[in-house]
């Protein structure tokens, strides 16, 4: 959705006296106003009650994993898990959407479709630009994907070894594509989970790698043509957290932060046994041959602290070798239940991925990619806000829920609490005593479509936040918050479904504190 935009700015500041235990508190209101309505229509495509603005959903019905993303010839493709007969998981199929920018998305007919051999679970894709598959020809390479087939006839009689890995080609690049005549390509015989397959051209062994999970780790594999593969090594049963079973693996290299040195970043998501429950995703950093991955890593990192970033993988042969990553915005416990619809599901911005040291060990950072900039429109901007004890400042602002909010403020204690006149509050809050950064849903809209979701408080240790300021960066679609502190170092994101859009901001600080360099942009729709 795409709106005209007039902003009148102007400050109305109201001081109220209340006497409390001596105590006087004062109140600050500054109002952000705009001649535009927000509405929704259920009958209008990317029009519904909590349809994302500016993220990508399928049009109709249910989607789960990112999968295939690949960039070529200017397109960037993403593949992901798709069900069309319902809003709720079932035969999985692979959706199609492409992208210039990674912002506007258009809807491509389904990829791949469940055969003989099974259900199309995830996977990746790759252009073979050498054609070393031999199913194309150099001046037109195949687009490859390989990707788990899930047999649900052997699953159902018992048998264990009911997921093997199939591969299609494309030489429409992308548009329609063929099955490979003497798939699968690896079998398996011993593993109830084995799935996933991530493959990419290693240059530095001059061969295909493949890595996939086998319940509790992961396995590499090496191939000269994509067709035959080798398995090189594994890696993991004794590292990581293992609260549930393992899932969509990556792995990567990425340089280091102001420094020549560059270090193999793996991620593997695991369902349940996130750190503030059901799914997630965790990295490791370490060295990697092309058989063997290792690590010194000793505590367990992931991607993102909050409770809705899933199986997310990054692009294949991006430009200007960027890390570009994308996950499912959603969790296992509630996805089944979330309250949309004619659609369910929606995938997070994408964002690059980068690689720092703080505290003496391997961070990976991620921040929205450069081309969303592209859509917002300044709002509000001031130097300086001051709260303390006694004060707090209100933001209204119609469009908080299709808006980035950034700023600057000390290392301090800082709550913000989102609000609308329906009295739903979504509250975030930096304990700078306990270096632990919360986000309160509990009380954010509709909460009880299951019990997990508005269950409890999400707390997270932010030890790696050491600097003397904190760079706030909060971007909200209709039904989402994503939070990047310092530059991506922590990463949260979180689903949201208030019964009316958040209108109001509050400041708060139980001392002294300097908000610095606030932005509000509204942040245009895609569709």
């Amino acid at each position: 959705m795409t709106y005209r935009f007039n902003i009148v700015l102007f400050f109305n500041v109201l001081a109220a006296v209340l006497f409390s235990s001596c105590k006087k508190e004062e109140n600050t209101a500054i109002s952000i106003n705009s001649t535009e309505q927000i509405s929704s229509d259920s009958s209008m495509h990317y029009k519904e009650p909590f349809r994302p603005q500016f993220h990508f959903s399928p049009e109709k019905k249910w989607m789960n994993d990112p999968n295939g993303m690949v960039y070529y010839k200017g397109i960037y493709h993403l593949f992901y898990q798709y069900y069309p007969g319902d809003i709720v998981w079932g035969p999985m199929h692979w959706g199609h959407a492409t992208s210039t920018d990674l912002i506007h998305w258009n809807s491509k007919k389904i990829a791949l479709f469940p055969d003989k051999l099974g259900l199309i679970f995830s996977g990746s894709a790759v252009v073979d630009v050498n054609n070393t598959s031999g199913l194309g020809t150099k001046e037109n390479p195949p687009m490859i994907a390989i990707f788990t087939y899930h047999n649900m006839e052997m699953e159902k009689a018992g048998q264990i070894n009911a997921q093997s890995q199939g591969l299609a080609y494309s030489l429409d690049e992308g548009e329609t594509w063929t099955k490979y005549s003497q798939n699968p390509i690896i079998s398996n015989s011993i593993y109830k989970d084995f799935r996933d397959p991530k493959v990419f051209w290693n240059e530095e062994i001059k061969q295909w790698n493949l890595v996939l999970v086998a319940g509790d780790h992961a396995k590499f594999y090496t191939s000269k043509n994509l067709l035959n593969w080798t398995l090189a090594g594994e890696f993991g049963k004794n590292n990581g957290a293992h609260g549930g079973v393992w899932e969509c693996p990556d792995i990567f290299k990425l340089k280091v932060d102001n420094s020549a040195e560059e270090k193999w970043v793996l991620l593997i998501s695991i369902n349940p046994g996130a750190p503030n429950g059901g799914s997630g995703t965790q990295y490791f950093v370490g060295d990697f041959d092309g058989k063997n991955f290792k690590t010194n890593q000793k505590d367990i990192q992931w991607i993102d602290y909050g409770t809705d970033n899933y199986a997310g993988v990054t692009y294949n042969d991006a430009p200007d070798n960027k890390r570009i990553f994308i996950g499912w915005m959603s969790n296992w416990l509630y996805a089944r239940d979330t309250p949309t619809k004619n659609w369910r599901s929606a995938m997070t911005l994408p964002r690059t991925l980068s690689l720092s040291k703080r505290n003496n060990q391997y961070v990976l950072k991620s921040t929205p990619v450069e081309q969303l900039k592209k859509q917002m429109i300044p709002a509000f901007s001031k130097n300086l806000i001051t709260t303390n004890l006694d004060q707090k400042t209100t933001l209204n602002y119609a469009f908080l829920n299709q808006s980035q909010l950034r700023f600057n403020a000390k290392n301090k204690d800082l709550k913000l609490v989102f609000s609308n006149e329906t009295k739903d509050s979504l509250v975030l809050n930096y304990n700078a005593e306990q270096k632990s950064f919360s986000i309160d849903r509990r009380h954010s809209g509709i909460v009880n479509f299951e019990k997990n979701f508005g269950k409890e408080i999400h707390t997270t240790a932010v030890s790696n936040i050491i600097s003397e300021t904190i760079d706030y960066q909060i971007i909200l679609d209709w039904s989402s918050i994503e939070i990047f502190l310092n530059g991506g170092i922590y990463t949260f994101t979180e689903q949201i479904f208030p019964k009316k859009p958040y209108t109001k901001l509050s400041i708060q600080s139980n001392e002294s504190q300097e908000i610095k360099n606030i932005t509000i942009h509204k942040i245009k729709g895609v569709w």
